[in-house]
């Protein structure tokens, strides 16, 4: 096996692009991470995608976006785990790279969804849950989630409100990210005033719904430096999964999946998490961001939510997250978060993230969530000393 390293990186802001397709949002991408690689050829290309058959009418991805790219005859697939999918996309890049299958692998995620109705979008992601026994009998993610902050509000004696630091800590990088789509910030009392979505989730607990494209350049990490000023070394590439069901689970409120997935990286990486000094969480909903620090060894169970209590999930914190905005501020295109997640920890661990700069940033994890827990893939990156 060779170590991988990230050469190039590349997105689109996220937001409504009515006017914008997503072979050409993912052209945007693809070009930008190629410019900024220096490369212009590649042996392989994957896609990572959620819904384009469901809500773009167009499947085949691989394919269009190779053609679209101006890279016909490679190989090229798109690579499917749910919300999951980009960094799903990135894991099949990093083994291909990893196992002298291909030299120089280009991996995008991209994502349309705002041209489909509401109920059609949310009909949509419900498919990435169990379809016979949870969406068929009406849950939404949305009111899965729900479920999920309720009872953990239950075991833990915490009150929705204790929540907000999340979406204050988000929205608050997100100011200073010109790809993140609400730029704007979010203080603990609009936290409390936003609109009820399904009780206890709020609107402002919750990602939105939204178009965007990132794309990485891999290529063996002992070639990298000849290629690139600032490669970024993969040190973990690992996954782990758990029941498609919350309610299968020995524990709906811990993250088996996620627990599976961090150790797995840890153990790769040969670091734990006291090592880590960004982690790219799931946000996509706020009970998602506080299991997600729990399963990675942040914070004992239940004790998710008083990191951000304390503070300790800012820039100058213990464990940083969302800092860029994270999947609530940021935005969450669903098929193309994982890349979107990478990208940012690349950001940081090249010195480039500006007023959002984590401090001696070294080493970087980024976490992706197929689903309520049931795909999960984690990576973590690590700064190229000269």
């Amino acid at each position: 096996m060779r170590d991988v390293a990230i050469i190039g990186v590349g997105q689109t802001k996220v937001g409504e692009h009515w006017d914008v397709s997503l072979r050409h949002l993912a052209l945007e991408a693809v070009q930008a991470a190629m410019t900024d690689a220096g490369v212009t050829r590649t042996d392989a290309l994957y896609v990572g995608n959620m819904l384009s058959g469901e809500l773009a009418g167009q499947e085949h991805l691989g394919a269009l976006v190779a053609d679209f790219a101006g890279l016909r005859g490679i190989e090229a697939f798109k690579i499917e785990a749910a919300c999951g999918s980009g960094a799903a996309a990135l894991r099949m890049g990093y083994v291909a790279v990893a196992g002298g299958l291909a030299d120089i692998v280009i991996v995008v995620g991209v994502e349309k969804m705002t041209d489909a109705l509401g109920p059609d979008t949310t009909m949509a992601l419900a498919m990435a849950a169990d379809g016979d026994y949870e969406a068929a009998q009406g849950l939404s993610f949305v009111a899965i989630n729900a479920l999920l902050m309720r009872r953990y509000m239950h075991e833990y004696g915490y009150s929705h409100q204790d929540f907000a630091p999340f979406a204050v800590n988000a929205h608050h990088n997100a100011m200073n990210n010109p790809h993140a789509m609400f730029r704007f910030p979010v203080t603990a009392e609009r936290f409390a005033r936003a609109k009820m979505i399904c009780d206890p989730i709020n609107l402002l607990d919750s990602s939105p719904i939204c178009d965007g494209a990132a794309a990485v350049v891999l290529a063996p990490a002992d070639a990298a430096r000849t290629l690139s000023a600032a490669p970024i070394r993969i040190v973990a590439s690992a996954v782990g999964t758990d029941t498609l069901a919350v309610h299968d689970r020995r524990d709906p409120l811990v993250l088996e999946g996620a627990a599976l997935s961090t150790r797995r990286a840890y153990e790769q990486a040969g670091v734990g998490p006291e090592d880590i000094d960004l982690f790219e969480l799931h946000d996509a909903f706020s009970i998602m961001a506080a299991l997600s620090l729990e399963a990675a060894g942040f914070a004992d169970k239940g004790q998710g939510l008083r990191l951000a209590l304390d503070g300790e999930i800012g820039i100058d914190g213990r464990i940083p997250v969302a800092t860029m905005g994270g999947l609530k501020a940021r935005g969450h295109p669903v098929g193309a978060t994982g890349v979107y997640q990478v990208v940012e920890v690349v950001q940081q661990l090249r010195g480039l993230a500006g007023a959002n700069q984590v401090p001696n940033a070294r080493l970087g994890m980024a976490q992706n969530i197929g689903g309520s827990g049931a795909t999960v893939i984690t990576h973590i990156l690590e700064r190229m000393e000269d």
